[in-house]
């Protein structure tokens, strides 16, 4: 087996648990902040889909699907298509609303299944390669692949402890 496959079955897990949060919502329940520092299970998944759609296809060199794919027109979300996401303010993640929860789920899908795509075809030689000399230590792509993959799982677990809030369960 190889050390990319516990990625894979890692994310798969945390999409899982997304798709079973938002079933279990309404889109209204689900476009809902529950209290102004918490953000909606709509931007936690809009959130985790694009972190995982920039994040590989900058490994990738790809554009990212929410440019290439159409996924910007989709959402027509009033925000620009660089939208620091992970640092939105209550207000700013306010407006990350949808009026259909497919849309949701169909992006999410298209960005995990191409992490998974990426993850396969890679060759574990490149793990220690050096992507960003921004930070120290710098980055490597498994330090990359490792970050992106700990925010879903992480938004999958607040998407849940959200819904609980919104709907009270």
């Amino acid at each position: 087996m190889k050390i990319t496959q516990l990625s894979i079955d890692t994310l798969k897990r945390a999409q899982e648990r997304f798709e079973e949060t938002l079933d279990q919502m309404s889109v209204e329940e689900a476009n809902a902040m529950p209290k102004p520092l918490i953000k909606s299970v709509t931007w936690l998944i809009w959130h985790t889909a694009r972190e995982l759609d920039y994040q590989l296809s900058e490994l990738n060199k790809t554009k990212p699907l929410w440019l290439e794919s159409g996924w910007s027109e989709k959402f027509a979300l009033d925000l620009p298509d660089d939208t620091e996401d992970w640092r939105h303010t209550p207000e700013e993640a306010a407006k990350v609303v949808v009026s259909d929860k497919k849309i949701l789920l169909d992006y999410l899908t298209a960005s995990v299944d191409f992490t998974n795509a990426y993850l396969e075809n890679l060759d574990e030689a490149s793990l220690s390669d050096v992507v960003d000399t921004n930070w120290t230590p710098v980055v490597t792509r498994q330090a990359r692949i490792v970050s992106a993959i700990d925010d879903a799982v992480m938004h999958s677990g607040q998407a849940v402890y959200t819904r609980r809030l919104v709907i009270g369960e």
